[in-house]
C-alpha cells in the first residue's frame, strides 16, 4: 500500500530546496520545470469523465449519467482503471518526446459527484445522477479503480465540485447557493464525504459559485472546517478553472486579484487552475499571506507527485502506447454501453425480429449523429458507430433499411434557402415504405452542457424546460400520425418530458450520450441479441412546471426523495426483456414472501435486529430473485427504507442498498446484500447525524417501492418492518 506519510517527508525535503519564486510557482495548473532541482513541467489539468478527455484518441464509455444507469460499481471501477492506463500510455508516450502539455499529465479532474438535483442543469450529464447514496458508491468505484492499490497511485483521481454546485449555469461566476445545514449534510455533501474517507479521493475542486456567502474555492467553512478539519482530507484542493478570479470580478468579496489568491491559498486551494495565483508574491510581499502557507501548498502538491511515483521508477512505466483502445477497453465500453440503456416503455414491439422486416425506417436528426454518441468531456475516438449505423450493419443483407435526418436538431430548417420542415416530408415517406420506425431524436453537448462549451448561448448550456426542440416534437407528431409503429430512442444527458411518447410511441428507450460506439449496442438491444437493463438515475417529471425555481438550492419538491407528485418514470425504473421478480425476502431469520405468490407475510412483520448497539454496522438481507421468462437478462435489486418515528427522514423511501445481477431463463438466485449503517441514522435541521426511530419500513423490489413503478412494471415490492431496541 501507498505510504503517504513518506511522500509528505520526500516532498518536504525538496520543497525547502525551492525559492519563493519557485514554489509559488508550482501552485500554478501549469507548473514550470525547475532544472536546477530536476523537477520537470507538470501540467495538473486532466480529464477523464468518461475515459481520457481531450488528449487524442482513447477509449469512449457512455457519458456519466449512462454509467449511473447501470448501477453496477463493479463496471464503474473498471472504468476508472481503463481510464488511468490509457492516462499512463499518454503519459508515458508523450514525456518520452518531451511533451508536457495540458491534457497530458496523471492528475485526472473527474468524477463530478455533484447531485443532479434539478434536470434544468445542462452539466448534469457529468453526474452520476440525483441520489446521494448512489452518487457516493459509484463515485467510489471509480477512484478505487483509477488510484489503484499498487505502492503508487496509477492516476489521480478529483471530486469535484465541492460543493452544492448544479446550475444555473449563466449565474455560476457570481450566483451564492443557499442551503440548511439539512440538505447541506443530508443531500450535498455526503459523496464527498464518502469519496474522502473511504475511498481516499487525492483530490477534490472547488466550485464557481458562493455557498452560504463564501466563494467555494475560498471558503473556511467548505474547505477548512469541513473537507480538512471534519473529515481529515490529506489530499491537495484544486480551484475550478478562473474561479478564483470571480471572487473580485463577479462575487465582489475581494477587491484585488492579490486579495483573491490569498484568500484562496489561506483556506486551503493548493492549485489554481486559472492565472491569478500569479499575484500569489505581490500578496506575500503585502502580507497578504505567509511563505510558510506557500509552501505548505507546495508541499501537498508535491506529495501527490511522488505517490505517483513520478521521480521514481514504477511498475506503470512499461504501459504502452498499445493500450489505447485496446480490445479489452473497447469490450468494457460496449458492456457499458449495453447496461446503460433503459426500456423506459414496451408494448411487446421489442425485440424486434429482423426475419419479419422487409423495411425498417430510421429517422431524426440524432440518429447519424456522433455528437449524440459523446457527451461532453470526450476523447477522440478511431471509430464512430451511429445508432442508423449500427442497424445497417446489423441487418446487412436482410432488411432494406430507409433513412431520414427528419429535421434539424434545433432549428427550423436543414438547408438555409429552404422552407420550413424542409426534411419532414422525406421522413413521412420513409416511415409509409417502412415496416417499423426507429426514431432517434433528443439533444447532444452543443444544447445542454458547460457554459461556454455549448452553442445553447441563450441558457448557457441549461434547459428552460424539460421538452423537446419544437422541430422534433413537430417531426414526431408527423411520423406517429403515419400509423406505423415507432420506436423512439431519446439520446440526451438529462430528464426529458417524453409524455407525448409515453401515449403514442409503441416503445422508448433513453440511451443517453452512449459512447463512439454506441449505434452498434444500440441495435442489438433493438434487435434482441442483448436485454435492455439500466435503471434510471434520475427522476423523469412530467413537466418542470412541478418544480420549485431552478435557483432554489432547497430540496423540498426535488428528486425522488422530496418529490410528492407522481413522475412520468420514478428514479430506479427500467424495463427489460426478461420477466424477474423478487420472490422473497430475508431478514434475521425472518422470511417475507412475494404476496402475488399467495404465500405472502404481511408487510408489517417484525424483525427484531441485535439490541445491543445503538446503530447496526450493517444489516444483512438476503433476497430471493426469478426471472419466468425464458429471456437471460441483467437486472438490479434496489432496497429502500423509510424512518417511521422521526420528523428528520425524507417523505419517501431512500435507495439503501443494491445489486446488478445477471439471470438466465428460468433461473432463481439468492443474493445477500448489506444495508450500512448510516441507512438508518437522519440528519437533524442542524446538520447533525442523529438516531431517533426504532422503525423503519425496509421494501425489496426492482424499483421503487411507489404507486408509480409499480403501475409501469404490474409488480410490487416486498415490504416489511424494521424494528430496533429502545437505543437502536
Amino acid at each position: 500500500m501507498r505510504d503517504r506519510e513518506k511522500a509528505r517527508k520526500r516532498a518536504h525535503e525538496l520543497v525547502k530546496r525551492m525559492t519563493l519564486e519557485e514554489k509559488a510557482s508550482q501552485l500554478r495548473y501549469d507548473a514550470p520545470s525547475i532544472p536546477r532541482l530536476g523537477v520537470p513541467a507538470y501540467n495538473w489539468w486532466n480529464e477523464g469523465l468518461h475515459g481520457v478527455a481531450r488528449a487524442g484518441t482513447a477509449t469512449s464509455f457512455p457519458q456519466a449519467i449512462g454509467i449511473a444507469a447501470s448501477f453496477d460499481t463493479e463496471l464503474v471501477k473498471e472504468m476508472g482503471r481503463v481510464t488511468a492506463v490509457e492516462g499512463r500510455a499518454k503519459y508515458n508516450s508523450s514525456s518520452a518526446q518531451g511533451d508536457r502539455d495540458i491534457y497530458k499529465g496523471l492528475t485526472f479532474w473527474s468524477p463530478n459527484v455533484n447531485i443532479f438535483r434539478d434536470p434544468r442543469w445542462g452539466r448534469g450529464h457529468e453526474t452520476y445522477g440525483e441520489d446521494p447514496f448512489l452518487t457516493a458508491e459509484l463515485g467510489k468505484a471509480y477512484v478505487t479503480g483509477m488510484q489503484g492499490d499498487g505502492e503508487y497511485m496509477t492516476a489521480a483521481a478529483c471530486a469535484k465540485h465541492f460543493a452544492v454546485h448544479s446550475g444555473p449555469e449563466a449565474l455560476r461566476h457570481k450566483f451564492d447557493a443557499r442551503v440548511s445545514r439539512k440538505d447541506l449534510y443530508e443531500t450535498y455533501l455526503p459523496a464527498f464525504e464518502a469519496l474522502v474517507k473511504e475511498a481516499g479521493v487525492e483530490a477534490v475542486m472547488g466550485a464557481y459559485n458562493r455557498t452560504n456567502g463564501e466563494p467555494c474555492c475560498g471558503s473556511k467553512t467548505l474547505i477548512q472546517d469541513i473537507l480538512r478539519g471534519e473529515w481529515r482530507f490529506q489530499g491537495h484542493f484544486v480551484s475550478d478553472c478562473w474561479a478564483i478570479r470571480d471572487f473580485h470580478e463577479n462575487h465582489m468579496v475581494t477587491d484585488t486579484a492579490e486579495e483573491s489568491a490569498a484568500m484562496a491559498l489561506k483556506n486551503g486551494c493548493d492549485v489554481n487552475c486559472g492565472n491569478t495565483y500569479l499575484h500569489l508574491l505581490k500578496a506575500c510581499q503585502d502580507g497578504l499571506v505567509t511563505e510558510e502557507e506557500i509552501t505548505e501548498a507546495a508541499e501537498r502538491l508535491f506529495t501527490t507527485r511522488f505517490l505517483l511515483g513520478l521521480f521514481d521508477d514504477t511498475e506503470y512505466d512499461s504501459i504502452g502506447f498499445d493500450k489505447l483502445e485496446c480490445e479489452e477497453h473497447l469490450e468494457k465500453a460496449a458492456l457499458a454501453a449495453a447496461e446503460s440503456v433503459v426500456l423506459l416503455k414496451n408494448n411487446g414491439v421489442l425485440p424486434l425480429d429482423r426475419k419479419k422486416l422487409k423495411a425498417i425506417g430510421v429517422i431524426g436528426p440524432n440518429a447519424d449523429s456522433r455528437r449524440a454518441l459523446i457527451g461532453n468531456y470526450h476523447g477522440t475516438s478511431s471509430r464512430y458507430i451511429t445508432v442508423l449505423e449500427g442497424i445497417q450493419d446489423y441487418v446487412a443483407g436482410e432488411s432494406r433499411v430507409y433513412y431520414s435526418e427528419g429535421c434539424h436538431l434545433f432549428q427550423d430548417r436543414v438547408e438555409s434557402l429552404a422552407w420550413r420542415q424542409d426534411r419532414i416530408s422525406e421522413a413521412v415517406n420513409v416511415a409509409l415504405n417502412s415496416d417499423v420506425v426507429i426514431l432517434c431524436l433528443g439533444l447532444d453537448e452543443t444544447l445542454e452542457g458547460e457554459e461556454g462549451d455549448t452553442g445553447n448561448s441563450y441558457a448557457s448550456g441549461d434547459k428552460t424546460d424539460l421538452q423537446l426542440p419544437l422541430v422534433q416534437r413537430e417531426l414526431a407528431e408527423a411520423v406517429m400520425k403515419t400509423g406505423k409503429p415507432v420506436i423512439a430512442v431519446n439520446m440526451t444527458g438529462s430528464a426529458m418530458d417524453l409524455s407525448y411518447f409515453q401515449e403514442h410511441a409503441d416503445a422508448v428507450i433513453q440511451a443517453w450520450y452512449p459512447g463512439a460506439r454506441g449505434g452498434q449496442v444500440i441495435a442489438r438491444i433493438l434487435f434482441g441479441d442483448i436485454s435492455p437493463s439500466g435503471k434510471l438515475p434520475v427522476t423523469f417529471y412530467n413537466s418542470a412546471d412541478e418544480l420549485p425555481a431552478f435557483e432554489d438550492y432547497s430540496m423540498k419538491g426535488r428528486t425522488y426523495r422530496y418529490f410528492t407528485g407522481s413522475p412520468l418514470y420514478p428514479f430506479g425504473y427500467g424495463l427489460t426483456y426478461g420477466d424477474v421478480s423478487v420472490e422473497s425476502v430475508e431478514c434475521n431469520g425472518v422470511l417475507f414472501r412475494n404476496a402475488a405468490s399467495g404465500k405472502g407475510n404481511s408487510p408489517e412483520a417484525v424483525v427484531i435486529p441485535q439490541n445491543d448497539i445503538r446503530i447496526p454496522e450493517a444489516v444483512s438481507v438476503t433476497v430471493t430473485v426469478t426471472n419466468r421468462s425464458s429471456v437471460a437478462t441483467d437486472d438490479v435489486i434496489q432496497i429502500y427504507v423509510k424512518a417511521l418515528d422521526t420528523p428528520y427522514a425524507p417523505p419517501n423511501p431512500r435507495l439503501c442498498a443494491f445489486s446488478r445481477i445477471r439471470l438466465g431463463g428460468g433461473e432463481s438466485r439468492k443474493v445477500t446484500m448489506l444495508i450500512p449503517g448510516d441507512a438508518f441514522t437522519m440528519i437533524s435541521d442542524t446538520g447533525e447525524k442523529i438516531t431517533d426511530s426504532r422503525r423503519f419500513l425496509l421494501s425489496a423490489g426492482l424499483g421503487q417501492p411507489d404507486e408509480r413503478t409499480c403501475e409501469l412494471t404490474g409488480k410490487e415490492n416486498i415490504s416489511f418492518l424494521l424494528e430496533g431496541a429502545e437505543n437502536f
